[in-house]
């Protein structure tokens, strides 16, 4: 597994709908992978913070860029690794 491969599991990881031995596959990329627990955390975090509250839609856009900047982030880190 690599972050690709994690990002386009973690909504299906936090709703629990994720098969035993693809969720092992995750809990290994965590454990080697300091960027994804940062993501992991930090989506758990906001998850927390927003529950019960209001739904704050972002655009498109927004979410596309958010999803660029951790690639990038997770591409150097693998890059000095």
């Amino acid at each position: 597994m690599n972050c690709t491969d994690f990002l386009s599991q973690l909504t299906d990881y936090f709703d629990g709908q994720i098969s035993p031995e693809l969720l092992a596959e995750v809990r290994t990329h965590l454990g080697e992978c300091d960027h994804c627990k940062v993501v992991l955390n930090t989506t758990r975090q906001t998850i927390e913070v927003y529950r019960g509250n209001e739904i704050y839609e972002v655009s498109d856009e927004l979410r596309e860029r958010l999803h660029s900047a951790i690639m990038s982030k997770c591409s150097a880190a693998r890059k000095q690794a």
